[in-house]
């Protein structure tokens, strides 16, 4: 057999072959089945393959998430299968390559210690934050419903939530279910008390129910109709029953109201033709009041409107539709005659046009004292000065306004 060599090993003419490294050469085998070159080319593809094997696992842990634990099984099997290669190649190179990898393998399982470090801080962090508002709900929570579902959420919320030491688990767990019983008794309690409000105001708009009954057929139609605007005051002050009886006490109450203001009204029907007239003649009242705006003479308006007002009185109540209407009608004119008989009273008090003539002065000068103080500011640039001082003038000029129309009234 002849001979044949290779950057990283050879063949002897016996078909010895041997690997380089920097320590000397290796023995890896002995080649009879062919030339030497076909003894190189074998060993080559042994290398090659474990090249290959190096630089899968080199990008598996570059691009996916191999546990630390499979990618330590996985370097320690290539460096001990390099480390007794019978491959011809850079061994040295793929056990520096290999050592590398160990190096950032401890780094990654580093990371993944502090990670899962982390992510129990996270997880007690997030289930501290479950537990304090269950017991925020355990004992300032009135609306039960709500509260109740918002617990059963934080509830799903802590088991689909990632686990934390077990006695810090332990712990949170203990006042989370704490939480929850001290919600339900105390939701327990409110109700059991409803229950007994509720039967309370039952046994209450019973009475008021027969009271009521009692009533229906007076005809003391006043002094009834007073009675029956007592019950229900006392009835929406009487809490509530149960629904279904809530129902059927309220239905029997204003059944018997309505039949007393029924009969009622069926009497008042009769009055209603002197209504309509009591409010024809308030009307014409009201017009001829109307004649005495604008006030020229205050003494002889009141005078007038004083007469009006009697008659007014005299002729007796209106339809309720009208009312209003004409009530205001005429305190629009009573408030005109009593603003002109102000106007001419200030018109001759000299102390009012004194007291304003002061007033108005005041202001101007405080005016002019914070028109100095917003140029100055402006000066120095002192934007805070500047807006609290353009909204004191601002304030003030309205002031002014307002004075200056008083003065003007009692200048008139």
């Amino acid at each position: 057999m002849s001979t044949a060599n290779d950057p990283w090993g050879r063949v002897d003419a016996d078909g010895t072959v041997y690997v380089h490294s920097s320590s000397g050469e290796r023995v890896i085998g002995s080649w009879q089945a062919g030339s030497a070159e076909e003894a190189l080319a074998f060993y080559r593809r042994k290398f090659s393959s474990l090249d290959t094997e190096v630089s899968l696992l080199e990008r598996r842990l570059q691009t996916t998430d191999i546990s630390p634990g499979q990618a330590q099984q996985a370097i320690a099997r290539l460096q001990a299968a390099v480390a007794d290669a019978h491959a011809i190649g850079d061994l040295e190179g793929l056990q520096a390559r290999l050592d590398a990898l160990a190096g950032k393998l401890e780094h990654l399982q580093e990371e993944a210690r502090a990670a899962r470090d982390q992510a129990r801080v996270d997880a007690r962090e997030h289930k501290e934050r479950i537990v304090a508002e269950a017991e925020r709900i355990a004992t300032e929570a009135t609306h039960w419903k709500t509260s109740g579902e918002r617990l059963q959420h934080l509830l799903d919320e802590w088991k689909n939530a990632p686990r934390t030491d077990r006695a810090t688990e332990a712990a949170l767990w203990k006042r989370l279910s704490a939480a929850r019983n001290a919600f339900n008794k105390r939701r327990k309690a409110y109700f059991a008390e409803v229950s007994g409000e509720r039967e309370a105001a039952r046994a209450r708009k019973e009475q008021l129910v027969a009271d009521a009954e009692s009533l229906a057929s007076s005809t003391d139609w006043a002094v009834t109709a007073a009675a029956f605007r007592e019950l229900m005051q006392t009835w929406k002050t009487a809490g509530r029953a149960g629904r279904a009886e809530e129902d059927e006490l309220w239905g029997r109450f204003k059944a018997a109201q309505d039949t007393f203001f029924v009969a009622r009204s069926q009497v008042y029907s009769a009055k209603d033709v002197a209504l309509r007239e009591h409010a024809e003649a308030r009307a014409r009242l009201l017009e001829e009041a109307g004649k005495l705006v604008p006030v020229t003479d205050a003494r002889a308006a009141r005078a007038a409107l004083r007469g009006i007002q009697e008659r007014w009185e005299q002729v007796g109540p209106v339809p309720k539709e009208a009312h209003d209407r004409l009530e205001q009608g005429l305190r629009r004119i009573e408030d005109a005659v009593r603003k002109a008989e102000d106007t001419q009273w200030r018109r001759s008090n000299p102390e009012a046009l004194a007291r304003a003539q002061g007033t108005v002065a005041q202001i101007r000068t405080t005016i002019a004292g914070l028109e100095d103080r917003l140029a100055k500011a402006r000066d120095r640039g002192d934007d805070k000065t500047i807006t609290a001082a353009e909204e004191a003038i601002s304030a003030r000029r309205s002031w002014l306004a307002e004075a200056e129309r008083t003065l003007a009234e009692l200048s008139g």
